[in-house]
């Protein structure tokens, strides 16, 4: 009886540590895929709502961030980011309904979103579609940089185009 208090804490202490590392694994997980979906919302230029078929009979609908990319934000302060998260919004809103393949899966940031490449028939990868239209651009996961010019303070020239 001694070692009880012993053996209770080592166990404590074992546990929470599988739990923590086990919360880390959780974390890194990715699905390879490929997982068949069907685009059905379009959220913003970065983000969409899909129907994932991930088994016979089994649908899952889940919102989707393409993996690696920022778009403009529609509730920007310029309206040079909010025309360009108008555009990408467009350009993914006219593939609602269609199509798509998932892979490289792994958990969002936010609950309940996922982050992944969103392959499509026509366009191919849809993120590096919109990296290529100038709608979006690549994103590491840092902070985002703004779409917004930078202002001219007064006696400063403007640079050279």
């Amino acid at each position: 009886m001694a070692y009880l208090p012993s053996i209770l804490c080592f166990a404590v202490a074992f546990l929470t540590n599988l739990l923590f590392l086990s919360g880390g694994a959780l974390a890194k997980e990715v699905l390879e895929g490929p997982i068949s979906a069907t685009i059905e919302r379009v959220i913003d230029g970065d983000t969409l709502e899909v129907l994932a078929h991930i088994w016979l009979g089994q649908e899952v609908r889940v919102a989707v961030r393409l993996d690696g990319v920022d778009a403009p934000e529609r509730r920007a302060r310029c309206e040079a980011e909010q025309t360009l998260a108008t555009a990408a919004t467009v350009f993914l809103r006219r593939l609602e309904g269609s199509p798509v393949v998932l892979t490289h899966i792994t958990r969002g940031k936010f609950a309940g979103r996922v982050l992944a490449d969103v392959h499509h028939g026509d366009l191919g990868d849809l993120g590096a579609a919109l990296i290529g239209q100038g709608m979006a651009r690549v994103y590491d996961g840092g902070r985002r940089a703004s779409w917004c010019p930078q202002p001219i303070a007064l006696g400063q020239t403007i640079p050279d185009q």
